[in-house]
């Protein structure tokens, strides 16, 4: 609210009687003098002055409440203008928001998968229940035009399975094949399939983007194949969080460990594994992957830097090979460094084996023949340092088979630089 200045108020000075003609103070010096001591004269000029003040309290009455009202007005028209622009802007974000959905939605496809579930034990009588079919639903991101498609590996079950997917604009293909799946005790949950026929039909791949330029606060959007029944479902969030390690639990009962996640509150439901999670120029930043249960808006992706590797092997020879180094490691923090009495708080410490237990360095390994020992702590990946947001398998897996990879440790108190050649990790 305008402040408005009081206006002083007018002292009305009376006239002296004298011997000599009536005066009037200097302060009515604009006025005529009066001519001998006629009382109606001065009862005219005190009803003047009366009636002067009364106007000027009426004018200034009226300058107060045209300026407090302009003042109102004012306002509301910035309140009005500041609300415009919000509109626009929430305008803007959801026209954006369908463009991205409009243009990504071709290169999203729903998976159907029918397995066979084993056969039950025989009860007491002897009989046992057959194996059944049990039906899933996921959803998969399209990375060629021949129909090479990424998505989880707990989508697609281990052994034989009937695999159909279906595009965005409900064409099906039922002749899909698994070219090649993480094992289960991989933090990486991720599979490829490739339909074996697109009968012509055009195939709209994906862009892929730079996980690494990802900030907290971005906004996303995530579109999969809800519940298995709502293809292309589309939903916005931000990203909330990333390094997120978490424990990920399917309806079998199997428990996975998932580490370097995105963490988003864009809604992720069943059935949107696998699906991508977009930035908002419509690339690929990472992979739906999980949800917490006991949350709200909590939905985890795995960034798709940790993924390029597998991606660009792939799409080079057809061939699923787990890029690998052959180490095993602790990941340091502050309280295991503590317990362990190392002064470096982050890296990949290779802790020497138990007696009885597998090696840490596997034998003829990348890591083996890199020169890696025992003790050693693995502090940077090709200059990019270890620590809660990069973990040495994520790094790692972020290369190709056949790339080398440069190495900083420290041993013995100092600092050493390895170069390793990434392999293949073993099937069993």
């Amino acid at each position: 609210m305008a402040d408005v200045s009081e206006v002083p108020a007018i002292d009305e000075q009376g006239t002296t009687a004298s011997s000599g003609p009536a005066t009037v103070s200097s302060r009515r010096s604009a006025t005529a003098p009066s001519s001998g001591n006629n009382p109606d004269k001065v009862r005219r000029g005190k009803l003047l002055l009366v009636a002067f003040a009364l106007m000027l309290s009426l004018a200034t009455g009226f300058l107060g409440g045209w300026l407090g009202s302009s003042s109102r007005e004012n306002a509301n028209s910035l309140s009005g203008s500041s609300l415009s622009n919000q509109q626009r802007i929430v305008a803007s974000e959801s026209q954006l928001i369908a463009s991205i959905a409009k243009n990504v939605g071709p290169s999203v496809v729903s998976i159907n998968v029918v397995s066979q579930s084993a056969a039950a034990e025989p009860d007491f009588f002897g009989f046992s229940a057959p194996p059944r079919a049990q039906e899933a639903a996921g959803t998969g991101v399209l990375l060629s035009t021949d129909g090479l498609i990424l998505t989880n590996r707990h989508v697609i079950p281990a052994g034989q399975s009937d695999i159909s997917v279906t595009l965005s604009d409900g064409t099906e293909f039922d002749d899909v094949k698994v070219v090649g799946r993480t094992n289960e005790n991989d933090s990486l949950d991720i599979a490829f399939l490739k339909i074996s026929d697109t009968k012509g039909h055009p195939i709209t791949p994906a862009e892929i983007g730079d996980s690494s330029k990802v900030q907290v606060g971005d906004v996303v959007v995530a579109i999969g194949n809800a519940l298995g029944q709502f293809s292309n479902t589309v939903t916005s969030g931000i990203i909330s969080g990333f390094g997120r390690s978490v424990q990920a639990g399917g309806s079998g009962g199997e428990v996975e460990n998932l580490n370097d996640l995105f963490q988003t509150d864009a809604a992720i439901n069943q059935g949107n594994s696998g699906g991508p999670l977009v930035n908002m120029t419509g690339q690929v930043i990472g992979i739906n992957t999980a949800v917490a249960g006991s949350g709200q808006n909590i939905g985890f992706a795995i960034p798709i830097n940790d993924v390029n590797g597998l991606i660009k092997q792939v799409l080079k020879s057809g061939r699923f090979d787990r890029s690998y180094l052959g180490v095993r490691y602790i990941p340091l923090t502050n309280s295991t460094a503590k317990e362990l009495k190392i002064s470096t708080a982050q890296g990949a410490y290779v802790a020497p084996a138990v007696e009885g237990g597998p090696p840490s360095i596997i034998p003829d390994s990348p890591a083996d023949k890199a020169g890696l020992r025992e003790k050693d702590i693995i502090t940077e990946v090709d200059g990019t340092k270890i620590d809660s947001t990069h973990s040495l398998s994520s790094l790692v897996g972020r290369k190709s088979v056949g790339e080398k990879v440069s190495l900083k440790v420290i041993r013995d108190g100092k600092t050493v630089n390895l170069t390793a050649t990434v392999g293949a990790a073993p099937t069993s």
